[in-house]
């Protein structure tokens, strides 16, 4: 079964018939919509990004058959040859950070891996999509400009939520990739010619509805 976890855009998506529910896990409850497919919104509950419970997100994929799964989230640029507006399908993450673990009372290395198969057909659905390494960061706050200096170095966009969500994944044996919509530039990028609130919100509206778009391509290429 074909998991996807991202946002609001989801369920404005055309979609199979799903239905809601709560589903209990170990590590909290999880409110999943599933059917054909299982979606998950990633702000359930309100909660903030550097708070969301990613353990319970996964489990509940898990004991509801999920196999495969796709991230969708927003990022923020790191390269100048990533402009705001793009699709950006993760050929890596990386967090300096703690991510969450099931692992936290017995001893496994699992592979940070991301399925090559799920990234193809990503990038098949949507040919203008670039790959880049994704960099996780803790939040709340947003980096500082000396910190993306440094890790633009060897990342390409910034987030909050998908290293956690990847890692997870592998840990359970779910083969999963991401996709990531550049919603506005990281700290200290774009120069004078960063853009205004308001063209930020544009281009945020402008990628849901690209993702929207995308979102039955994917529900039919891998469902």
């Amino acid at each position: 079964m074909l998991g996807i976890i991202g946002g609001t855009a989801l369920l404005q998506a055309e979609l199979p018939p799903l239905e809601r529910k709560l589903i209990p896990t170990p590590y909290g409850t999880a409110e999943v919509y599933t059917g054909k497919i299982t979606v998950i919104k990633r702000h359930q509950f309100n909660t903030p990004p550097a708070q969301i419970n990613h353990r319970a997100h996964i489990a509940a994929l898990k004991i509801l058959g999920v196999d495969r799964m796709i991230s969708i989230g927003s990022t923020g640029s790191m390269k100048a040859e990533i402009p705001l507006g793009s699709l950006v399908v993760a050929s890596g993450y990386f967090s300096p950070w703690k991510v969450p673990t099931f692992h936290e009372h017995d001893i496994c290395h699992v592979p940070p891996v991301i399925d090559e198969e799920l990234a193809s057909g990503l990038l098949e659905l949507a040919p203008d999509a670039k790959r880049g390494v994704y960099f996780q960061t803790n939040g709340p706050r947003f980096e500082t400009a000396a910190e993306i200096a440094h890790f633009a170095m060897h990342t390409d966009v910034v987030g909050m939520t998908a290293a956690s969500e990847l890692t997870l994944a592998n840990e359970l044996g779910i083969r999963a990739a991401a996709l990531c919509t550049v919603d506005n530039y990281a700290n200290g990028i774009g120069g004078e010619g960063a853009p205004s609130y308001d063209e930020i919100i544009r281009i945020a509206k402008q990628n849901g509805d690209k993702v929207t778009a995308l979102i039955k391509g994917i529900v039919e290429k891998f469902a």
